[in-house]
Formats: structure tokens, C-alpha cells, sequence
């Protein structure tokens, strides 16, 4: 083909490629106007609807049907999350080095263990509801208590970190860890100074998603944590965190707009925790 032919067949195929990065481009940006309204049209609805209605009697120690205050249940959220992230973290982490840095790579059990962690993942809540009422309330004898709802919450979040670690784990170049051993580095030291940290975004990314899911959640804590209005003053002790109370409140039918309130300062509580998960994560990026 001489060089004439060639050029002619570039011009020939530019209009339809250039057409087709034209269309792909105008749908991409179509998605990203579709996701970020939707994101602003919810948060922006919410904001309408409860700011009016917060007042100082949602924040009151003592709760009431009169007030019907939410302060023990943000104390409860956070005590909640805490625990179920102290449980779930250290799991899901060593379980992503253990795959991605010692297992066989290929083997069946690692096979098996990332489709049972994908399938867990896709699991809805309720079945983590229905599991833990069974396994902690019921056959261990927590009963409804802050336990049996992190617990839950742990198994709950466990799948997401441990795919996510490993993957991250994946995706650090081999290089890296073919200097370290030829320096003289250990497997295990090489791991945790050399991989681990490059890996450390990643990982803090799959917990930031833990996080906003531990907070969110209803069903899973309705059947283990149960839905006393008090603060936990134990581990064996039951209560109700911010999404719960604001089913609660919005069963009963008489209080929608303090339900309302309380979703507000729920969506307030979810974007501090992940200011503070970020701000971690940058701090522990830089030293790493």
C-alpha cells in the first residue's frame, strides 16, 4: 500500500473515530451530571426538610417521647462504628497480605475465598441481621447489645476490606519487592515498610466505604443491637444509633419532621467521620 492510500484511509476512518470519541465523551459526561444531581438533589432535599427542624430539644441528654432527642444515638453511632471497625480492620487487613503476599497465587483456596468474599459483599443487610440475631443473640447469648451489632457489623464490612487490601496489595509493582529482597529484606519486613504503605490508599479507601456503611445501617442493627432509646453503658448493654432512631421516629408517624432532623445531622455525622478518615490517610500516606 503506498503512502498516498494510507493517508487517504486515515482521512477516511478520522470522521467516524472522531465521531464515536464524541459520542463516548458526551455520555460520560451525561453519567457525571446524572450521578452529581442526584447526589445534590438528595442531600439538597434533606437539607430543606430537616434544617428547619433542628432545635436544641433534639440534643438533649435525657430522651423522651416529648423530644424524642437524638444525642444518645450519636453517641451510640460512634461507639458502634469504632468497635466494628477495631474488629473488622485488623481481619480484613492481614487477610488481604495473606492472600496477595503468601498464599499460592492460583490455588483453590485462594480461589475459593476471594468468590465467597465477593459474594458476601453483595449480600443484602438483612441476611447480616438474620445471621447475627441467630449467632450472637441467639446460640452465644449476647443478647441486643453493642457486641452483637458490631459483630455483625464487622462480618458485614469483612469481605469489602479484605478484597480491597488484596487488590491494593496486587497493584504495587513487583519491583518493589524485588529490590527489597535483594537488599536483604525479609518477606515480612518487605511487606510491611515497602508494600503496605504504597498499598495504604487503597486500603484507607475500602475502610472510608466500611465507614459509611456502619453508619448507615438499619436492618443488620435492628435484629442485634436492638432499639433502646439509651446510651450503651456496656458491651452487653442494647440501644439504638442515629439510623435506627430515625426509622424509629419515622414508623411511629408522628414525629416526620424531627426524622427529618435527625437524617441531617446522620448525613453531618457521615462526612465528618470521612473528613477524618481522609485527613488520617494523608497523614499516614506522607510518613509511609
Amino acid at each position: 500500500m503506498s503512502v498516498q492510500q494510507s493517508f487517504a484511509r486515515m482521512q477516511h476512518t478520522r470522521p467516524s473515530r472522531h465521531l464515536g470519541s464524541r459520542i463516548l465523551k458526551g455520555l460520560c459526561y451525561a453519567s457525571m451530571l446524572l450521578t452529581v444531581g442526584t447526589l445534590l438533589l438528595i442531600v439538597g432535599y434533606i437539607l430543606v426538610q430537616g434544617v428547619p427542624h433542628l432545635k436544641p430539644s433534639l440534643f438533649e441528654i435525657d430522651y423522651n417521647s416529648d423530644n424524642v432527642s437524638m444525642f444518645h444515638a450519636i453517641i451510640n453511632t460512634v461507639l458502634m462504628t469504632a468497635l466494628a471497625l477495631i474488629i473488622a480492620v485488623p481481619l480484613g487487613v492481614f487477610g488481604g497480605i495473606y492472600l496477595a503476599e503468601y498464599a499460592k497465587p492460583g490455588s483453590r483456596a485462594v480461589k475459593a475465598v476471594r468468590i465467597t468474599a465477593e459474594t458476601l459483599a453483595g449480600l443484602p443487610s438483612i441476611i447480616y441481621g438474620l445471621f447475627g440475631m441467630l449467632s450472637f443473640v441467639t446460640v452465644l447469648r449476647w443478647s441486643y447489645s453493642l457486641i452483637s451489632g458490631a459483630c455483625t457489623l464487622a462480618v458485614m464490612t469483612l469481605p469489602v476490606i479484605l478484597r480491597q487490601t488484596e487488590e491494593s496489595l496486587l497493584s504495587v509493582p513487583l519491583s518493589y519487592r524485588e529490590g527489597s529482597f535483594g537488599l536483604g529484606a525479609g518477606r515480612l519486613r518487605t511487606t510491611i515498610k515497602i508494600v503496605l504503605p504504597v498499598a495504604t490508599p487503597g486500603i484507607l479507601a475500602a475502610v472510608l466505604l466500611s465507614i459509611g456503611r456502619m453508619v448507615g445501617e438499619t436492618a443488620a442493627l435492628i435484629y442485634t443491637a436492638g432499639t433502646v432509646p439509651k446510651i450503651y453503658d456496656s458491651l452487653t448493654s442494647s440501644g439504638r444509633t442515629l439510623s435506627v432512631h430515625l426509622f424509629q421516629l419515622q414508623q411511629e408517624a408522628f414525629h416526620l419532621n424531627e426524622a427529618f432532623a435527625v437524617a441531617v445531622v446522620l448525613l453531618v455525622l457521615v462526612l465528618a467521620m470521612n473528613a477524618a478518615s481522609t485527613l488520617v490517610a494523608r497523614k499516614l500516606t506522607r510518613k509511609g
